[in-house]
């Protein structure tokens, strides 16, 4: 799943990324209200976005919720098999466990919260979500066409930006998340997923080097 000419850069990608994680992790820890980052993009509000907009948005927050989400990565691996793709289906069915698992156990550790005490926000669940499966597909995507180092990245960050800017920007007009949480949940997707990748690779190539070995 996880082209040579990209593993490199894909690392460094998620190194990076990770740290833009802690960074954002350690500046907003315990706070309840937006900083001066959040400020730079818009004041969260629950009026932020109106119709028809604001129908946009609620559908994009659906897809994040766990109804839609089960949906949407039920479809997307049925695809995956459909095309004789099993390490792709697992691909995106752990990629997606492990960020969202990573998103929230961050949640906890940082603590930050929104409208109340009990709505832990950083990072982002929905963005980290729909990040990982956008970057999934995409990983998909540029292994069966064969795309080099600088197509094949291209493809990628754009994909994941665009999934990121639209999953981020429905959670902050819903007044559910901060900008910086957005930016937090699209970061620990870019984290998480080629980690996830090169595990998955991994245990496949391991599983089906025994299983030459005892048909030999």
């Amino acid at each position: 799943m996880l082209p040579a000419p990209l593993r490199a850069w894909l690392g460094v990608t998620a190194v990076l990324a990770a740290l833009v994680v802690v960074v954002l992790g350690v500046l907003y820890a315990g706070h309840s209200e937006s900083g001066r980052v959040d400020r730079w993009f818009v004041e969260p509000t629950a009026d932020s976005v109106r119709p028809p907009w604001r129908r946009v948005a609620l559908a994009l927050d659906f897809l994040g919720e766990p109804a839609g989400s089960l949906m949407l990565v039920g479809a997307v691996v049925t695809g995956c098999l459909l095309l004789r793709r099993p390490r792709a289906a697992v691909l995106v069915a752990a990629g997606v466990v492990m960020t969202v698992g990573t998103a929230t156990l961050l949640k906890h550790v940082v603590g930050r919260t929104i409208h109340g005490d009990g709505n832990l926000s950083y990072p982002s669940g929905h963005t980290a979500f729909f990040t990982a499966l956008a970057l999934a597909v995409a990983l998909l995507a540029v292994g069966r066409l064969g795309f080099g180092r600088a197509a094949g990245m291209s493809l990628l960050l754009g994909t994941a930006l665009v999934a990121g800017a639209a999953m981020g920007w429905a959670e902050v007009a819903l007044s559910a998340h901060y900008p910086t949480d957005a930016v937090g949940g699209w970061c620990t997707a870019l984290a998480v997923v080629p980690a996830t990748a090169w595990l998955v690779d991994r245990v496949a190539d391991r599983l089906a080097d025994a299983g030459r070995r005892e048909h030999r």
